[in-house]
């Protein structure tokens, strides 16, 4: 290899034919906005080796003030130096100040359990408690102890149910939380270490750098070229440049450049501590779920509504019922047509399967991303790192060089522009590729460094050569960027074969990363340069992971379309498309700002979006410019990445995912956070949520219908027969169906091939088809038994008394017969309405199959031994018993053909209208539009609280999601306040001798 030190003319020494008159160059300009020298650093006013802060001298600037203070000022009064704490002092120093992290206030256990019982249907069933305890005194009865103790049980036991899976899912959520514990680098007797943030103490020095979270309040002791985004802070919408002595706050992320502090303040002693007050503890915004659940709330409410009102009418009007017999048969349809479950049941689902996606190594930080998951219709993609290893290597065979310079040349300086601690992937790459890592600083002494950031997408060094003594410069990046700096060597001849390189990189799947030296006028290291010359280009290859192809074909069989949005060149874009099957419809990002090209096949630009596999060379602003334009074509979309750059379209997506290794930038802004590499967990995601939501559609359907067939099948009886069904029977009923719907949370059932939709139009016609089928079987059996003798003589059975038929239309027997047939052809329900096909083709899990027979195995029990006076009930013989179960199955049969039937007419047609809607909308702007429903929030929905709210709680104890304001004059004041204070304790708290 040639010694790059060696003095060499970079660039050609021939005379040109026809020279041109060089362009005027301008002076490099590479300082931030804002830091201007006008504000020169002071020294304090006092000794700082004896001050003692007190409170009142805390606002004293004319002791101290921290904010102008050269920074050796604060180390004396923090009482350590650059080379850190030793881990004896940093352990008093723990002891003393506390963990750096914030104690989130944990809820009330009681009023959780409470909490469950508190929304719309809850309330029915709870006035229908006080009516049975109030207002059923009169005509010289009691009041209704046995049914008042039967609501308040099925509330209690409900509450109790949801409440543990609640408990038990946000325990394991947060514990899977806590094992991505935000990190920090800091230095601990002159060594860098990386440790948890919540080991940091005052006087710790810490390391960030590009997609870092600050990970505590400190005064900067290096910075080169670093911009914070303190938005979360003080709602500033653009980051702030950040210089030496600098405050920046814990919670706040480095969007640029690389930089060391000295920590000043920890934990609950921060500023974004002492605000974090300020936040809302529990942000119980109405999500979508609880906007489906408001809607087949009132569907069930409106039901019964109608119903009781006609009953008051029928029953008092028409045939003067007694006051306590009329309030009765209200009671029936109150205690047996509210689904008092459903809150309980979807939450208990949501929480199993919150349970269930994280053995998958997926954590869910915001849950109605489960289902929203389920509704996904397009991934986007981030490619490095997600689709492919993010191991990158130099393939030096196929190295190009363009000067004099040779190929391990080039690599040594490439490696000069590159960081040795800090690295990004890029540097660790190229810094490893020349063996000894020592190499990529000797012989030079660094000057200026600017490190790689989103925008620019390059890396720059200037330094001083040892052996000559002459200033040089050396810059990486970006083949497009590199080359408009190239203005010595480039020519049309050398562009066009970098452009072929560039390609050829690229049909092998290669990256390539330009190199450019030029040689610096003068002593000054942000001078003008000679100019830079292209000197060669670095062949690096990051291949695909070995499950990423078969995972987008996963995907793409489970109806989710992929693209990829990548900040490299559109031909290793298209490249990187064909090797994973994705397809070569990748255009470059300045489609988005200039739209379809004349003539092209696309009539506007959400054509073309639609139809691209990918997008190239974007920014951050083109990813969420793409994300945006798809949400607003009506699909639900996902977006993967890993990046700080990919955190602005992860939190606009529908479904923002942060892949393993993801940045905390990138993790906070994510809903769902993956702790296995690779894109294949989201496949498994993709499909356990789908699990999930056909668990609550099936529930949904099972609930409205139950709803149906026991208020229109008692309200019914009540007209034609006036035929009493004891409240207490119902409340049985209710109690044995919730305890077995609620193993519907672990059911096994199909994912459907497609993404999901809450339709509720198909959900209430299935419902209504149901419902009114059964109520239908429980009209027949009693008009049976009182107009006929059919089953005596049949059978040989009778009722009270020996009757041969129910000459009492409120005999005993005959209600324990109803409750029978009701309990068991009702719960039953549930088998038609969790299975596509014939209910015998799909297998349930055993917990709800053994759920179903002993709840049954219950019901006859009582039908066989249930003499309970007080709720006017008979035991019947087991010749009854037979009976109905026999007449249950035969009507059971026949189910699954109106479910076939339903699926022929009305849901086809439901659907069929949809299409037309659809072709409507494709006719007049050319873009279909895809099903979704809408998450606007209404103040009747809000009164459906989340029921998983445990997972934000979880999600907050590590620092996910909160956002405080706070005016920036503000922030300065106090970073002098929280160090002046810190001080303050360590002069009561002295080191102890050699510690």
């Amino acid at each position: 290899m040639s010694d790059p030190k060696v003095e060499k003319e970079a660039g050609s020494t021939e005379p040109a034919q026809a020279p041109a008159p060089e362009p005027e160059k301008k002076k490099r300009e590479y300082k931030d906005f804002g830091h201007d020298d006008d504000d020169k650093p002071t020294h304090a006013k006092v000794d700082m080796s004896q001050i003692q802060l007190k409170a009142e001298d805390l606002y004293d600037k004319e002791k101290v003030d921290l904010e102008t203070i050269v920074v050796d000022d604060v180390f004396k009064l923090l009482q350590c130096d650059e080379n850190g704490l030793t881990d004896d002092e940093a352990n008093r120093r723990l002891e003393l100040f506390g963990p750096n992290k914030l104690e989130s206030e944990e809820q009330n256990p009681f009023l959780q359990f409470l909490s469950f019982m508190w929304n719309p249907l809850s309330w029915v069933m709870e006035a229908a408690a006080l009516v049975a305890i109030a207002l059923s005194n009169g005509e010289h009865r009691p009041p209704d102890w046995e049914d008042f103790v039967g609501i308040v049980a099925l509330l209690i036991c409900n509450a109790a149910i949801g409440f543990y899976e609640e408990r038990n899912a946000g325990n394991a959520v947060k514990a899977l939380m806590d094992s991505l514990a935000p990190k920090a680098k800091v230095k601990r007797a002159g060594q860098w270490r990386e440790i948890e943030s919540a080991q940091l103490v005052p006087g710790d020095m810490v390391s960030f750098k590009i997609g870092d979270i600050v990970p505590a309040d400190c005064r900067l002791t290096e910075a080169i070229n670093v911009s914070i985004d303190q938005a979360a802070l003080t709602g500033e919408s653009l980051p702030q440049s950040k210089k030496l002595g600098d405050q920046c706050f814990s919670g706040s992320t480095c969007k640029q450049g690389e930089a060391e502090g000295v920590v000043i303040s920890t934990g609950p002693n921060t500023f974004f501590g002492r605000a974090a007050n300020l936040v809302g503890q529990d942000d119980d915004t109405t999500g979508h779920l609880q906007k489906i659940l408001a809607q087949i709330g009132s569907f069930c409410l409106v039901v019964i509504g109608i119903f009781v009102l006609a009953e008051i009418f029928c029953l008092y009007a028409g045939f003067r019922y007694s006051y306590r017999r009329g309030l009765d048969n209200i009671l029936v349809l109150l205690i047996g047509g509210i689904p008092i479950a459903m809150p309980t049941v979807l939450s208990v689902t949501l929480a199993v399967g919150a349970q269930q996606l994280a053995k998958y190594k997926a954590i869910v930080t915001r849950i109605t991303a489960i289902e929203e998951l389920a509704a996904v219709t397009i991934l986007c993609s981030d490619k490095t790192g997600t689709l492919t290893t993010n191991k990158l290597t130099i393939d030096r065979d196929t190295i190009r060089t363009y000067g004099p310079f040779s190929a391990e040349d080039v690599i040594l300086l490439a490696a000069y522009a590159s960081r040795t601690e800090n690295q990004d992937a890029i540097d660790q790459c190229v810094v490893g590729a020349i063996g000894d890592p020592t190499r990529a600083r000797a012989g030079i002494k660094l000057l200026d460094f600017k490190p790689f950031n989103p925008v620019d997408k390059r890396t720059e060094i200037t330094y001083r050569e040892e052996s000559s003594g002459k200033l040089k410069r050396v810059t990486k990046g970006m083949t497009g960027i590199i080359i408009e700096l190239c203005t010595r060597n480039k020519t049309d001849e050398l562009e066009s074969r970098l452009e072929a390189d560039v390609e050829e990189f690229a049909q092998r799947g290669l990256r390539a990363l330009a190199v450019a030296f030029e040689e610096v006028d003068g002593e000054d290291p942000e001078g003008e340069g000679n100019g830079f010359e292209l000197i060669g280009l670095l062949a690096i290859f990051d291949p695909p992971r070995d499950d990423t192809k078969q995972t987008i074909d996963d995907a793409m069989a489970l109806g989710v379309k992929v693209k990829m949005v990548t900040g490299d060149q559109l031909a290793i874009a298209k490249e990187t498309g064909r090797r994973l099957g994705l397809g070569d419809h990748m255009y470059p990002a300045k489609v988005l700002k200039d739209g379809p090209e004349p003539g092209s096949r696309f009539r506007n630009l959400d054509e073309m979006i639609l139809d691209a596999d990918g997008f190239a060379g974007v920014f951050p602003e083109h990813k969420y410019e793409i994300v945006k334009r798809l949400q607003a074509l009506g699909h639900l979309c996902a977006m993967t990445g890993d990046g700080a750059n990919d955190a602005p379209a992860l939190s606009r997506a529908n479904v923002g995912i942060a892949v393993e290794g993801a940045t905390d930038a990138a993790r906070s802004a994510a809903d769902i956070v993956l702790t296995e590499p690779g894109l294949s967990t989201i496949v498994h995601a993709i499909r356990g949520s789908r699990v999930i939501f056909q668990r609550m559609r099936n529930y949904a359907i099972y609930a409205c219908a139950v709803t149906i067939r026991i208020v229109v099948c008692f309200a019914i009886l009540a007209f034609a027969f006036k035929f009493d069904f004891p409240p207490f029977m119902v409340l049985i009923i209710a109690l044995l169906n919730d305890g077995t719907i609620m193993t519907l949370s672990v059911d096994r059932v199909l994912p459907s091939n497609t993404p999901d939709s809450w339709d509720l139009a198909e959900i209430f016609a299935f419902a209504v088809a149901y419902g009114l089928y059964l109520t239908l079987s429980t009209i027949a059996l009693v008009a049976i038994a009182i107009r006929t003798t059919w089953f005596h003589d049949k059978f040989g059975v009778t009722f009270h008394n020996g009757a041969t038929q129910a000459f009492d239309h409120n005999d005993p027997q005959l209600h324990t017969i109803v409750y029978l047939q009701v309990a068991i052809i009702s719960q039953a329900l549930i088998f038609i309405t969790r299975s596509h096909g014939f209910f015998f083709t799909e297998r349930p899990s055993v917990a709800l199959f053994a759920a179903f027979c002993l709840a049954q195995l219950v019901s006859s029990i009582i039908a066989a031994y249930g003499n309970w006076g007080f709720t006017k009930i008979e035991a019947v013989s087991g010749g009854w018993i037979g009976i109905v179960w026999v007449w249950d199955i035969v009507w059971f049969f026949p189910l699954d053909l109106i479910k076939f039937a339903m699926k022929a007419t009305i849901i086809k047609s439901l659907r069929a209208r949809h299409e037309r809607a659809v072709a409507a909308q494709t006719a007049e702007t050319g873009v279909p539009m895809t099903r979704t429903t809408s998450r606007a929030a209404s103040i009747h929905e809000s009164l459906y609280s989340n029921r998983v709210s445990f997972l934000r709680r979880a999600a907050r104890k590590v620092g996910f999601g909160q956002k405080i304001l706070m005016k920036p004059e503000e922030l300065q004041r106090f970073s002098s306040i929280q160090a002046a204070r810190t001080g303050s304790v360590l002069a009561r708290h002295p080191s102890r001798p050699n510690a």
